[in-house]
């Protein structure tokens, strides 16, 4: 496992300790540490957000393709032996939505919201990508073409991608034309955390080449979001990883 830190401030004196004040309250979480790899779907929303926000978090890479994520190191540290994982002191926390809520509620950043019926809105939007959406696209669509599951055979898994392939457009469809309608991210004016888990898995779509421009709505979010400059670095290892996967297809 190989550790750097994004964005480092030095830690808050004891008096200013606890105080919400602002930019400097986003910046308290000198003591977090996160556990992942920029080449995992949910790991890239995490990394996103804390560049965005200017969290001074720990990162700790976790290399999937060499097995950390079976060190025994790791495993003592997180049984499940998958990523992302965040340590906050003596305080452990597993799933990305739930690292997405916590570092933003800790944070009071705006991807957040304050009100109950806004963050109910955001947990309505994460869900959504985190089941129908991820279910459909991502595993019945995408996945597919980094390889076939050892539990199932090559027919068995072109027949899901089939079934993929036909369902995923409604889904698409309700992304386009009703959460995106009329609005610049997925829950309003304002980025959320739901844009941050749905970019992530949207645009694994380039693991199967799928075309978009049926969903211009969509191109223009994804556009939007790659425009942020976190985009770059968080998403560097999957952007080579599509260019070698595209040209090993070509060869």
């Amino acid at each position: 496992m190989t550790q750097r830190r994004l964005s480092p401030v030095s830690p808050p004196s004891p008096e200013e300790e606890g105080r919400p004040n602002g930019s400097e309250l986003q910046k308290r979480c000198v003591s977090m540490k996160l556990y992942c790899d920029p080449i995992s779907t949910t790991s890239r929303p995490v990394l996103m957000f804390i560049a965005d926000q200017g969290l001074d978090v720990e990162i700790v890479k976790v290399d999937l393709m060499a097995g950390g994520h079976q060190d025994p190191e790791y495993l003592a540290l997180n049984p499940n032996g998958i990523v992302p994982f965040l340590v906050d002191g003596d305080f452990r926390l597993g799933e990305s939505i739930a690292i997405l809520k916590y570092l933003a509620i800790r944070a009071h950043s705006t991807a957040y919201p304050e009100s109950l019926k806004g963050q109910m809105k955001v947990d309505e939007a994460l869900s959504w990508f985190a089941t129908q959406f991820h279910e459909t696209f991502c595993v019945m669509v995408c996945y597919p073409h980094i390889g076939v599951p050892h539990d199932m055979t090559p027919g068995q898994y072109a027949d899901l991608m089939a079934y993929g392939r036909e369902h995923c457009p409604r889904w698409l469809t309700v992304l386009d034309r009703s959460m995106l309608a009329g609005q610049p991210y997925v829950c309003g004016d304002q980025v959320t955390l739901a844009d941050y888990l749905g970019l992530s898995f949207v645009l694994l779509g380039g693991l199967a080449n799928y075309d978009f421009s049926p969903y211009p709505n969509i191109q223009a979010w994804i556009a939007r979001m790659q425009a942020r400059p976190s985009y770059v670095p968080t998403y560097a290892a999957f952007d080579t990883m599509l260019a070698y996967m595209r040209q090993q297809k070509a060869a």
